[in-house]
């Protein structure tokens, strides 16, 4: 048996973990420097927000339905990728 996790929406629900009131609310995270969106919540995605869409493209759209907009964070990005990566360790007889 094969099996394959992907963790939706990933970047956006790190920051859920720590900011519970982001919780189905629509959010958009943005690259380094704050250019683009690189994450968007499911909530974001159903208001037609692109995936790699210059912020300024967006700014109206923001406006109009209080999208949080949130800076990167790689450091807790990194940080709780390895925590999937060591629970898949400990419960899955092969990780690739």
């Amino acid at each position: 048996m094969i099996g394959l996790l992907d963790c939706n929406n990933f970047y956006v629900s790190c920051e859920r973990m720590f900011n519970p009131l982001l919780r189905n609310k629509p959010v958009v995270v943005l690259s380094n420097n704050d250019g683009c969106v690189v994450a968007r919540s499911n909530e974001s995605k159903a208001l037609g927000v692109p995936m790699g869409v210059p912020l300024f493209k967006i700014r109206e759209l923001i406006k109009q339905h209080d999208i949080k907009v949130l800076s990167s964070n790689y450091e807790l990005y990194g940080d709780m990728s390895s925590r999937v990566m060591t629970l898949l360790y400990e419960h899955a007889p092969s990780v690739e």
